[in-house]
């Protein structure tokens, strides 16, 4: 498939890389414009373009952004076709800003995809960059780690739910976007590395009413001031704190 990944930072390129791998055709695009992403393209056998060119040529536009970005592409997304495919694997921190009228949607990505006027798939918004890289297994291998995906329409999601898989993921379908505050950071199935079972068990006991303090707990146990999240203990100690 053409696939457009917008936004190339440590989880966007991964994704890029490992969707290229799977033979599919990628193009970059960022903010910065196509020159900043030529390195990384040719590495990939990708291409870059600028947004609005790399919305244009695909079936498949993945949003890799941050969540307060995504609307300012709202214009862009809307004068895609209406085929294609849109997702988010962003998430909303209220400690980096608070965006009004998130918090009273039914989900974060629900609340996105009013802003932005189209329909939006939620998915790779519940794995570390690292995790992406590395722990990619074929089906049947063992300790494969599964994603959920979430979203209203159903062809769509079957489209991601191929891609996820193609990635070196089990796919477990999470619902309806509405649904979708089940995978936000905060709770039992963000950024644990379960496997289908697990995670379909996390899915299920996810209790809204302990997002918020689940969410901060996470941050402070992970976060070193001047240094980001630790992304190689982080897995562990999520886990811990969303039992």
């Amino acid at each position: 498939m053409n696939i457009a990944v917008i936004g190339a930072g440590n989880i966007g390129s991964q994704l890029a890389r490992r969707l290229a791998g799977a033979n599919h055709d990628v193009i970059l695009a960022n903010s910065r414009g196509p020159e900043s992403l030529k390195d990384l393209a040719e590495e990939l056998g990708a291409r870059a373009a600028t947004v609005a060119d790399a919305v244009a040529a695909a079936e498949v536009v993945v949003l890799s952004i941050p969540f307060v970005a995504i609307p300012e592409l709202g214009q862009i997304l809307r004068d895609a076709p209406a085929s294609t495919v849109i997702v988010e694997m962003s998430n909303y921190y209220p400690e980096a800003g608070v965006i009004e009228g998130v918090a009273e949607a039914a989900s974060d990505t629900a609340w996105l995809s009013e802003q932005v006027g189209r329909p939006i798939i939620k998915a790779w918004s519940s794995i570390f960059s690292r995790s992406l890289a590395l722990k990619g297994r074929t089906a049947g291998e063992p300790e494969r780690v599964a994603l959920p995906v979430a979203g209203d329409d159903l062809e769509a999601k079957k489209v991601v739910m191929r891609l996820v898989e193609d990635t070196g993921f089990e796919a477990v379908d999470a619902g309806s976007l509405a649904d979708s505050w089940r995978v936000q950071p905060g709770s039992p199935a963000y950024c644990t590395d379960l496997d289908a079972t697990a995670l379909r068990a996390a899915l299920a006991r996810a209790d809204r009413t302990r997002l918020d303090h689940d969410r901060v707990a996470m941050i402070q146990a992970v976060y070193t001031p001047e240094t980001g999240v630790d992304m190689v203990n982080g897995v562990d100690i999520y886990r811990e704190i969303t039992k």
